[in-house]
């Protein structure tokens, strides 16, 4: 027995004067929270713990609100991110979904022990069965039955709709829902009939049109009859008989209870023993089986010999046979129950194994039930028997299997198990082991009080009920409708049929509550006469295909309006009774009451049983005559007067949304809970098509001759049904759109009384507008697909490319109804339907404007448009138009395609430039690109985005790609249009073709475009198809901006830019250009560099027009300066690619650094020329660099000449070396020190354009002579002893200088000019006038005349030779020779000196 619960102490922070810190996570969850801030003083409406009981009906507060918060959370989420519309709506239904999918499975509330009822009276609002009608059997029935002389049997095939009556040896069927029905009869045996049983064919047996076998067993054989059952229009089902010829007799066995599986295999028993046959049947008859055979699963040959203990021990042989075999084909078994409540459990193996492997005895029963009772009851004790036994699939239950019932009405629930399962953990081994798991006693026949004194529930189990003694038989539908047929003693040959449900509203909700039993209603039900047979008329119930979510009979509720219905046969007829719906209950529920206290009382009774969300879901169901189906026989729940109050409940009941408290976040519209009654249309609608949801579409298929069939996953018929129910509920929001919050709009924001409640309101206006936009996108999307399937959709398919096939394939309608990638794979369907119009003649405007009703949506009035503009241009394309009609249809489909360019897909983009082109409307195919490219980046994001240089990341670089897109296919227009002018001549007789008139037509159009990023783009494929010259003959300002910015990128492209250029005479911006880009950043050579440069120095010379002389100046003046530069860096890199001083690492570096960018002159003197002892471009670097610094540069030079004669001598060595070893053969040999030297000096002073701070005559001239007298650099070695004066003079410098520089040597006497030494001196002073005095008489002009201190520096040196006569001049001329040199040039001299003239100067002529 069970007892009220104690109530239990109050925990800390329980009381107001002395709160607990609650939780900063859970804070909202504490109903006594500290509150340390007075919040608004008003009353708010837009919080729900703030609303008053008399607050409309009174019944917006939630009696338990943590708990209406879960549910609500549940089915809405928390805290969503911003999301669009549908996708907002999506996730609510998802949700919704996900919270019917989690209603627990059997075994969570079925356990121990328990009594938990609701019985009420048949005629009550809460009674959860009724019945609906009553066949009487037909007269002819009943004539053939008053003729019976041995036996009769009776029987149902509830899903056929027909009964059968057995009358001795004959068989008669009839549809008990005709009025007037046909017997279909079957007199052909020659026995009394003993047993009638409808099963499964096996697979391949029979032919397609048998549906069905009836097993008829008689007295002496049992024999098969096919059964076609086929629909008739009318909705009822027609069947006919067709003889098989199998047969098999019996033999001594009988049949009276027989059994089919899934899989066609037949089992049966008799009453005479308690063993299990299988009748084995097959198309054919073979070599050593015929076409039937019986199979005993049971016995054993043995057991012929031992006897059984039983008739050891009693000397009698055992009664025990089975009154009862059902199979569960989920788990592959099968369950006998004898006349000894002995249940024995079979396991079904293919093809025809049968092992038994669990037998449960009486006392086997019993002592699982006094394990699980602590007491005795009278209800269940050794004078008990099992009467009938159920089996539990386990797509129900995993681990519930069994339920047996006794003739005191208790049911018991076994479980079966086996060591595999656990270790395999799988559901299709054989179980080993029968425990109890729980006992349902019969509903107690005492009203006790539900609450106790304090208000909480009182839970009481009476297991002394004798409501349900004398069971006779009780059979058990999933997912627990059961139905027991009871004999009271007052009426021994009556049946009073108890019949109960799992009240899932309730255990669904006590599983919010963490208070989940067992809850069952039911009702007790007169049939008025002993029942023969029960069948389930309509499909098995299944709320999905697994445990968790399976017995959620509110979650499909809307399914079906009619219920579940069963089939009771008496000996008067056929009883149909219904279960009732939730929204069924709640419709009367509400109309047999009176006045509002009514209703108030009933919808607090419906809220504590089943919660708020789902009595306002009930109420809004009710409210869309959901509870309306208006069968005959059933009573019509809804009238005016129910739906009004069942409006005011959904309107008045429905609460507020609920801001939750932040901690301190700012709050947001996504924070806000919408309110009940926004939960309540989520869970409504998402009911409303959760059988379509997450289906597929289509589904594909061939027909017998092989071809493709497409079909419809869902049936058309539940389409409209679904798409009805969801109108009614739109039509239901738009009538009340004033009275419901949340669609009223700016009506709900006045009623705010604080940012909060605005907050929560524009939350709950969102969140149904959501909803709002999700059904019409529900509407719609039905709509096209029962148009889809309305045309021929093979034809259809076969249209899409392969990706679009895939899409169809894959598409569900969640992804139809709520997202994007759907609704546009909608619109390519909806165009390949008007496009297989078009094509069938039929007019496009009639078509389209058929699917824009329909599905608007996935047809809009641009689409209309593009459809004509289709039409046009397929108009254009017959053969029969002249040109000028054709012609206009083309204007006018591109006029049409111009006004919706920006709706244009690429697809349909692509199809008409196709068309145009085959058509050769290239100007049009170009203007209409131009246009969708324009359309689609209106706001010209994609040439900031160029002009920005093109970041990377940018979202405007999408734009750009989207105009691509367009700029691509002008690309293959261009070139599809140059394929046909280079085929045709341009011009006959001096007139253009019309390919010519055609090509300059598209070409104007793209010269005159305004669109600079198309221009950009032009000209960036001519570059890549190698039409620069194109490029360069296109006069346009977008043609300069482009190269200018090509050249900043690119090399090439600023050579492009320079020829440019000087094709139109800008020489000087060509200049500019080259100049640029030898200083650039470019991977540009240092040869390529100076060839820039010195194209750049050439263009910089000539003269351009509208260029002043001062900035053309300034240009040669940079350009020059660079080149110098690059010159010097041309050489070290050549020199020191060849230096072996040089590490080959460091060669790699020096190359990397040098031949490319122009270095600056520091770097390249001390990173590379100084540091290398390169003198000779040392003194360049000075030249170029403006040094002036004599010292250094003297030292500089004093270096290179040493540095000179070194590395020749050097090279004299080897070639020495060589020679000796060699002989004649080691080659011509090098040239003497001063050639290379000489050669030196000659370069220097060219680069240098005799720069007379870097070749300094008088400091130069004294260091070479001396290196030559020094270094016996003359005669000796073949040399010219004159050679220092001849290199000077040969580079210009004057006669004057040299004569000068060498008197002051000759009178400075310094080493090594001493002594013998001044003999090389006036050797050069004697050649260098002599070659002055031949210059001046070579030009013969009468005032060449030379000054009078060469007449005395001549003299001075004559007199020298007196007192050296004898001297010698090792190297040079002889003295004697040379003493009468100096004379003759004397005499030369002075026959040109003139009288002095003042002012002379040193330098060059």
């Amino acid at each position: 027995m069970a007892f009220p619960q104690t109530p239990s102490h109050a925990l800390p922070g329980a009381f107001l004067h002395t709160p607990a810190v609650a939780s900063r996570i859970n804070a909202q969850q504490d109903p006594v929270r500290r509150r340390l801030f007075r919040e608004n003083s008003a009353p708010s409406t837009g919080q729900v713990a703030k609303l008053g009981p008399d607050h409309g009906l009174g019944f917006d507060v939630p009696t338990q609100p943590s708990e209406e918060q879960a549910i609500i959370q549940g089915l809405q989420g928390q805290n969503m991110s911003p999301q669009p519309p549908l996708a907002k709506a999506a996730t609510y239904i998802n949700n919704a979904l996900a919270k019917d999918g989690e209603y627990p499975q059997l075994d969570s509330y079925c356990r121990q022990i328990s009594s938990d009822y609701d019985v009420t009276r048949i005629d009550s609002p809460w009674a959860p069965f009724q019945k609906t009608t009553t066949y009487a059997l037909p007269n002819n029935v009943l004539e053939q039955y008053n003729r019976a002389e041995v036996s009769t049997m009776m029987g149902l095939f509830a899903e056929l709709n027909h009964a059968w009556v057995t009358i001795d040896n004959s068989l008669y069927l009839w549809d008990y829902t005709h009025p007037n029905p046909e017997l279909i009869g079957y007199e052909d045996s020659q026995h009394s009939i003993t047993a009638v049983k409808l099963v499964a064919p096996k697979a391949d047996v029979f032919n397609k049109i048998i549906t069905h076998i009836l097993v008829v067993a008689t007295t002496s054989e049992i024999f098969l009859l096919g059964v076609a059952a086929k629909d008739a229009p009318s909705g009822a089902k027609t069947i006919e008989l067709y003889g098989t010829k199998m047969s098999l007799a019996l033999k001594g066995t009988e049949a009276h209870v027989i059994a089919g599986s899934a899989d066609g295999r037949i089992f049966f028993s008799g009453h005479s023993d308690s063993d299990i046959y299988e009748l084995k049947y097959q198309q054919e008859e073979k070599w050593f089986t015929n076409r039937t055979e019986k199979i005993n699963h049971t016995y054993r040959p043995w057991t012929a010999a031992v006897p059984n203990p039983s008739q050891i021990l009693w000397g009698k042989t055992s009664t025990e046979h089975i009154i009862d075999i059902v199979v569960d084909d989920s788990r592959n078994l099968l369950y006998s129950l004898s006349n000894t409540s002995t249940v024995r459990t079979y396991h079904i193996e293919p093809p025809n194994k049968l092992t038994k492997v669990i037998e449960k005895t009486k006392d086997d029963f019993l002592r699982d039930i006094a394990h699980v009772l602590s007491v005795s009851s009278s209800l269940l004790n050794d004078r008990i028997d099992i009467v009938s036994i159920s089996p539990i699939s386990a797509v129900e239950d995993f681990k519930v299997h069994l339920m047996a019932l006794t003739n005191t009405g208790c049911r018991l629930f076994m479980s079966a198990t086996s060591a595999a399962s656990y270790i395999l953990n799988s559901s299709n081994q054989a179980p080993q082991s029968m425990q109890l798991q729980c006992i349902k006693f019969p509903p107690s026949d005492q009203r006790r009080p539900r609450t106790d004194r304090f208000g909480s529930p009182v839970e009481y189990t009476d297991i002394e009920s004798k409501a349900l003694e004398r069971s006779r038989r009780g059979v058990r539908f999933a997912p627990g409708y059961f139905l027991d047929f009871v004999t009271k003693p007052e009426q021994p040959h009556v049946d009073l049929l108890f019949m109960s449900a799992p009240d899932s509203g309730r255990i669904n909700h006590g599983r919010q509550t963490q208070n989940m039993r067992y809850y069952e209603h039911a009702n007790w039900i007169e049939i008025g006469s002993k029942a023969e047979d029960i069948g389930l008329v309509t499909k098995p119930f299944a709320a999905s295909g697994q445990p968790q979510g399976f017995g959620n009979e509110l979650a499909v509720q809307f399914d079906d309006p009619n219920g579940s219905e069963f089939a009771i046969l008496t000996n008067t007829g056929v009883h149909l009774l219904r279960r009732k719906r939730l929204v069924d209950i709640f419709a009367l529920a509400i109309r047999s009451v009176s006045g509002d206290e009514g209703v108030k009382a009933e919808v607090s009774k419906f809220r504590s049983a089943y919660g708020h969300v789902e009595t306002i879901t009930a109420a809004l169901a009710v409210a869309c005559r959901q509870g309306d189906n208006g069968r005959a026989g059933i009573g019509r729940g809804i009238d005016q007067t129910t739906q009004d109050r069942a409006k005011q409940v959904y309107i008045n009941f429905g609460g507020n949304p609920r801001l939750p408290e932040q901690d301190g976040q700012p709050a947001t519209v996504e924070m806000v809970q919408p309110s009940t009654r926004h939960a309540a249309l989520t869970l409504y609608l998402s009911r409303l098509v959760r059988r379509l949801w997450k289906s597929k579409v289509i589904g594909l298929g061939a027909d017998a001759g092989g071809a493709l069939t497409i079909t419809s996953i869902i049936p058309t018929g539940k389409l409209k049904e679904v798409q009805g129910s969801v109108e009614s509920l739109r039509s239901f929001l738009d009538a009340n759109r004033a009275f419901i919050q949340g669609l009223s709009g700016p009506a709900d924001l006045r009623r705010a009384g604080s940012k909060q409640e605005e907050l929560g309101f524009q939350g709950e206006h969102q969140a149904m507008r959501a909803l709002e936009t999700l059904m019409m996108g529900i509407t719609e999307g039905i709509s096209f697909v029962t148009t889809l399937f309305e045309e021929r959709v093979t034809d259809i398919f076969a249209r899409l490319d392969e990706i679009s096939r895939q899409q169809l394939r894959d598409l569900t309608y969640e992804q139809l109804f709520s997202q994007d990638s759907g609704k546009e794979l909608a619109k390519v369907l909806v165009k390949a339907i008007v496009n297989r119009n078009i094509e069938n003649g039929s007019n496009v405007e009639t078509v389209a404007d058929a699917l824009r009703r329909k599905c608007g949506s996935f047809c809009s009035p641009d689409d209309v448009v593009i459809f004509k503009a289709q039409e046009q241009l397929k108009r254009a394309s017959e053969p029969s138009l002249n040109p000028n009609t054709s012609r206009t249809l083309l204007h006018e489909s591109l006029r049409l395609f111009q006004k919706v360019a920006k709706s244009l897909t690429r697809a349909n983009l692509e199809s008409a430039i196709e068309q145009y082109v085959g058509l050769r409307y290239y100007a049009g195919a170009i203007q209409l690109c131009l246009v969708v490219a324009n359309e689609k980046d209106r706001g010209n994001s994609a040439l900031s985005w160029v002009n920005d240089g093109k970041p990377a990341g940018d979202p405007r670089a999408k734009f750009f790609e989207e105009r691509k897109v367009c700029y691509d296919l002008i690309h293959r227009v261009l070139q599809d249009l140059d394929a046909a002018s280079s085929r045709e001549p341009e011009m006959i007789d001096g007139k253009p073709t019309l390919i010519a008139t055609k090509r300059a037509e598209a070409y104007d159009v793209v010269s005159t475009s305004s669109d600079e990023v198309f221009h950009f783009d032009l000209y960036e494929w001519y570059i890549q198809q190698g039409w620069t010259d194109r490029l360069l003959g296109i006069d346009s300002p977008h043609v300069t901006t482009f190269l200018r910015r090509l050249a900043s990128k690119d090399f090439e492209h600023a050579d492009l830019l320079c020829r440019f250029y000087t094709m139109r005479q800008q020489y000087f911006d060509a200049a500019k250009v080259q100049a640029d880009l030898a200083q650039s950043d470019f991977p540009i050579s240092i040869k390529n560099r100076l060839t820039l440069l010195s194209k750049a120095k050439t263009n910089a010379s000539v003269m351009t027009t509208g260029v002043s002389r001062q900035e053309q100046q300034l240009l040669n003046h940079e350009v020059t300066e660079l080149l110098e530069v690059a010159h010097i860096q041309d050489d070290l890199l050549e020199r020191l690619k060849v230096d072996s001083r040089i590490p080959p690492g460091r060669q790699l570096e020096i190359q990397e650094a040098l031949d490319g960018k122009i270095q600056p002159l520091s770097e390249l003197f001390n990173g590379y020329a100084d540091q290398a002892g390169y003198y000779d471009l040392c003194l360049l670097i000075y030249h170029v660099a403006d040094f002036r610094n004599s010292t250094t540069i003297a030292q500089t030079w004093s270096s290179l000449i040493q540095q000179t004669h070194e590395n020749v001598e050097e090279q004299w060595s080897v070639y020495n070396a060589e020679r000796r070893k060699r002989g004649a053969q080691v080659g011509d040999p090098p040239p003497q020190p001063y050639e290379v030297l000489v050669g030196q000096i000659q370069d220097i002073c060219h680069r240098s354009s005799n720069d007379s701070f870097i070749f300094p005559v008088p400091t130069l001239l004294p260091e070479i002579c001396r290196y030559a007298f020094e270094n016996a650099q003359d005669t000796r070695i073949g040399a010219d002893v004159n050679w220092p004066v001849i290199v000077f003079l040969n580079l210009g410098v004057s006669y004057d200088l040299v004569v000068r520089v060498l008197e002051q040597m000759f009178e400075s006497q310094e080493v090594p000019f001493r002594g013998a030494g001044r003999a090389r001196i006036i050797e050069w002073i004697a050649y260098a006038a002599g070659q002055w005095v031949r210059e001046l008489s070579r030009n013969a002009r009468p005032e060449a005349r030379l000054d009078p201190w060469v007449s005395d520096l001549m003299r001075e040196c004559e007199r020298w030779f007196s007192p050296n006569v004898l001297g010698d001049n090792p190297g040079g001329t002889d003295i004697w020779n040379l003493s009468s040199t100096v004379s003759e040039v004397r005499r030369a001299v002075e026959g040109l000196v003139f009288s002095p003239v003042s002012n002379r100067s040193m330098g060059f002529y």
